[in-house]
Order: structure tokens, then C-alpha cells, then sequence
């Protein structure tokens, strides 16, 4: 019998999602895992590999720091600094490897992620300038900021999320606990192009549900058209809530913006 050596390297990369279907490979679209399996097959030559990414982001869906796991058949990476240097020569301009190691047959790269941080960028009551298209989504009608930064706080804890789960199944695993919420004035993400102000939704927690942040998000902005209250956010997240979510905030102003291994 024939023993395949197996050599295991976590990844973590950044992208910018605006152009993209998202990451996991679809049919006769471009997404952020076809074009990291292109390029490594084209400078691995014939090597066998796989690759597992630790999270499946959506279509126009950011990433500051993602994270993948590679695995390569028969012969290891001999120098880091060389492959990385490959690697980015001929990943897209969009997307850019930050950094490899090395790491166990026992790693997980998707149950072994300790935390999770995500972002989204807005701003309120104003048409910016187009080149914030990609990281910032603009909200036309003024909202009350100080109302939203009161709601992003009733996330913080272990709730029930289903009402925040898109197309909820009957058996999925809704207790959650979000780690910190917080809605804060953005000097995070600057550009000379940018609004005088804008805001960052900051969430952290060890997993998500579809679409999850991108709901949370949406009831935030109808708390700051004043179309729900606190009650509502509040009531949403008990044990007993039937309440659907109607309201998915755009994709182009999330960002995940870390992960964290154990």
C-alpha cells in the first residue's frame, strides 16, 4: 500500500469582493475560490492539492483578513517568502496572500476559527462619491445614528437568531452569542473620497448564520428610519420570536475584517 504525504499550510489573504460571486465555486461565474485554485494550479504546476476556506463570504463581500487552508500532496514549500511572492505575482490585483504557515494534520480551518469579527461601512443623508461603491454602502435618507448605536448594543450576548437567519430551516442551531456589537464613527476605512463622516457596525463572534450581519444591519437602518423601535430589536431575539426579517442590507459595505485561530 501506497501512503500519500500530505503537507497542511494556513493562508490568510485579503480581497476585494465587488466584482466577485462571492467565494464559494459556482457554475460560469467568477468567484474569489476559483481564481485562488487558478492561480495556485498554475504555479504548482502538476503538485496535487486542495484548498478549504474558512468562511464562504457573499457575492460583492469584502475580506481584510480571510483565511484558507492548503493542502499539498507529496512535496512541502520549501521557502514561504518565495511562494508568497509567486503567489501574489499572479493572483489578480484584488486579491492579495498575507501571509502562510505551517500547520498540523489536526488543524480545522473552519472549526478551529476562534472568533470572528466583521464590519459594516455606511453612511447616512447623502450621494458619495461612486468610488466608495466597493466598501461603503450609501443609505440616501437621514437616520437617527445615536438611536442605531442604542439598537447594535441589544445584539450583544446569547440570543435567539432565527428572525436574523435567512430561509431559517426547522433544525438549524439559532442560540448564538455575539461576543461585542457596537456602532462607532469610522476611522477604520479613510479614502480622500470618502463622506466628512461615516460609521462602522463592528460584530464579533465565533459564527454566523446567512446573511446574519447583512440582517442585523437592515433592522439597525429601519431603527434609524424610526420604522421599528427598540422593543421591536429586542423582542426579535427571544426564545419565542416568529419574526421574518424583510430587510437584507446591501452586500458591498460588509467587510470581514479578522479571524482568529485557536
Amino acid at each position: 500500500m501506497i501512503f500519500e504525504k500530505r503537507f497542511y499550510y494556513l493562508i490568510k489573504i485579503q480581497y476585494l469582493g465587488y466584482r466577485f460571486h462571492g467565494w464559494q465555486k459556482q457554475p460560469d461565474v467568477k468567484t474569489i475560490h476559483l481564481m485562488i485554485d487558478r492561480t495556485l494550479k498554475y504555479i504548482l504546476g502538476k503538485q496535487r492539492f486542495k484548498t478549504l476556506g474558512a468562511g464562504r463570504t457573499d457575492a460583492m463581500v469584502s475580506a481584510n483578513e480571510g483565511a484558507l487552508e492548503l493542502f499539498l500532496y507529496d512535496f512541502p514549500i520549501e521557502n514561504f517568502d518565495a511562494f508568497l511572492e509567486l503567489f501574489n505575482h499572479n493572483l489578480p490585483q484584488d486579491i492579495r496572500a498575507l501571509s502562510i504557515k505551517e500547520v498540523n494534520k489536526d488543524f480545522n480551518v473552519i472549526q478551529d476559527s476562534k472568533t470572528k469579527e466583521y464590519h459594516y461601512v455606511f453612511s447616512e443623508g447623502q450621494k458619495n462619491h461612486p468610488f466608495c461603491a466597493p466598501i461603503l454602502t450609501t443609505i440616501l435618507e437621514p437616520l437617527n445614528v445615536e438611536l442605531m448605536k442604542q439598537g447594535a448594543l441589544l445584539f450583544n450576548g446569547t440570543h435567539n437568531f432565527k428572525s436574523y437567519c435567512y430561509k431559517a430551516s426547522a433544525t438549524g442551531q439559532f442560540i448564538r452569542t455575539i461576543e461585542s456589537c457596537e456602532l462607532i464613527e469610522n476611522c477604520i476605512y479613510t479614502a480622500n473620497f470618502f463622506p466628512e463622516t461615516s460609521y462602522v457596525l463592528k460584530v464579533k463572534g465565533k459564527g454566523f448564520m446567512r446573511n446574519q450581519i447583512r440582517l442585523m444591519f437592515g433592522v439597525l437602518i429601519k431603527l434609524g428610519r424610526g420604522e421599528v423601535s427598540l422593543d421591536y430589536i429586542e423582542n426579535s431575539l427571544s426564545k419565542t420570536s416568529t419574526e421574518i426579517m424583510n430587510y437584507i442590507a446591501p452586500a458591498s459595505g460588509l467587510i470581514l475584517h479578522s479571524i482568529d485561530f485557536e
